[in-house]
């Protein structure tokens, strides 16, 4: 594997000040022990010149860009909220999944910015690749905070590249929440395609994402859905993402892809219900970025997301992804770094895992080869294919 042009990573520590406080999943530690843990293996560069992604700092979004999705309202009651502390629960800022904290705005204008930095440097051609970890605030919505997102960095960086003269942007969204608030941004806008697999929003917030969300009507076919169930694993994940997200890829042809990378589908992760390993997360990472290179000439822009087993399973995965946006894909029996494990050591006073993956070989039935209405799995593939095929052209059927 080759990225074939230069690739970038959008870092700086700063950014680890979006910080909904102790004992909220979302911890900047994450972020922190990612970037850690690929220095450590040599996934970013030490040196100039040498190898490695090239770590760019980000700058803090401006309020005309924040504009761009997010209300004037919304942007004002943020600020309010920052610095007075209190409430703006009309906004969704203040509650459990979103307290508030000093400094709110420029933290979250930080992320945006950060991803702004990586779409720029994708759409001027600088680098074929760019990645920002503390980026894919996927749920935030025009005027109001929500799971744990309070501004969009995704969807204000897809506004970006449509008001630079993109005509067509694909977004796949891997979280295991479904990606709900970049959905809404470019429902009705048929230049955008929305791909989300996720646990079925029948068990798990958002609680949106079915089969029959297929776009504005203005722009029919422009989201897919893939509504997984409760315990899906490997096998069962990568069956729904092939039989989906290359078919939708290849005939929509965009110009530059977006992926979110929400690491949350892990069979260790506290707050969903999906079943993968890393091994299984970094085939989709791979798929993403061959992908990238079939339908979008390699302009791939990739961000984070969920992902809340901050010690065993964000770290590794997120610098699994950080060496495919490098085109050095990291062997899953790669040790981990004895520096880095004592590191976490000495903050959490356990082991981590020694290995980069989980000891697993994924692999998975093509959907070619039959459809099983008996499982759950497999009619949730079909609904989607059903529903969101056709509307591109092409076949649903196997």
């Amino acid at each position: 594997m080759e990225c074939h042009g230069p690739a970038t990573v959008v870092f700086d520590q700063s950014l680890t000040d979006y910080d909904f406080g102790l004992g909220h999943p979302m911890a900047p530690l994450r972020v922190d022990l990612t970037m850690r843990l690929a220095g450590e293996l040599g996934v970013t560069r030490t040196r100039e010149g040498g190898p490695g992604l090239r770590v760019v700092p980000a700058r803090i979004a401006s309020l005309d860009e924040l504009e761009t999705v997010h209300s004037p309202a919304f942007i004002e009651a943020v600020q309010r909220a920052g610095a007075s502390g209190r409430p703006e629960e009309s906004f969704g800022l203040g509650t459990e999944d979103n307290p508030v904290f000093a400094g709110m705005h420029d933290a979250s204008a930080h992320v945006v910015g950060a991803s702004l930095e990586a779409f720029q440097q994708v759409w001027s051609g600088e680098s074929v690749h760019a990645a920002n970890v503390t980026g894919g605030l996927h749920h935030a919505m025009r005027d109001r905070a929500s799971g744990f997102c309070i501004y969009n960095d995704v969807a204000v960086g897809i506004q970006y590249l449509l008001d630079q003269g993109a005509q067509r942007v694909a977004y796949v969204d891997v979280d295991v929440h479904h990606g709900d608030g970049v959905q809404a941004a470019f429902w009705n806008d048929p230049r955008v395609l929305t791909i989300s697999l996720h646990e079925t929003g029948r068990m798990l917030f958002p609680g949106t994402g079915f089969s029959p969300e297929v776009g504005g009507p203005d722009a029919q076919g422009s989201a897919a859905n893939v509504p997984l169930p409760p315990g899906t694993a490997d096998a069962g994940w990568l069956r729904a993402f092939h039989a989906v997200v290359p078919d939708l890829l290849r005939e929509f042809d965009p110009e530059v892809l977006v992926t979110q990378h929400g690491c949350d589908t892990h069979a260790d992760d506290p707050l969903a219900h999906l079943m993968l390993s890393l091994d299984g997360q970094r085939a989709a990472y791979l798929a993403l970025h061959d992908l990238a290179h079939e339908v979008a000439g390699g302009r791939w822009v990739a961000l984070g997301g969920g992902g809340y087993a901050v010690l065993d399973v964000v770290p590794r995965a997120w610098t699994h992804l950080l060496s495919i946006v490098d085109g050095r894909p990291l062997d899953p029996d790669t040790p981990v770094p004895q520096a880095w494990r004592e590191h976490v050591r000495e903050l959490f006073g356990r082991d981590t895992p020694a290995r980069m993956g989980d000891g697993r070989v994924p692999s998975y039935r093509d959907w070619r080869e039959g459809y099983d209405p008996d499982t759950w799995l497999d009619r949730a593939v079909h609904a989607t294919r059903m529903a969101a095929f056709p509307l591109l052209g092409l076949d649903p059927q196997p």
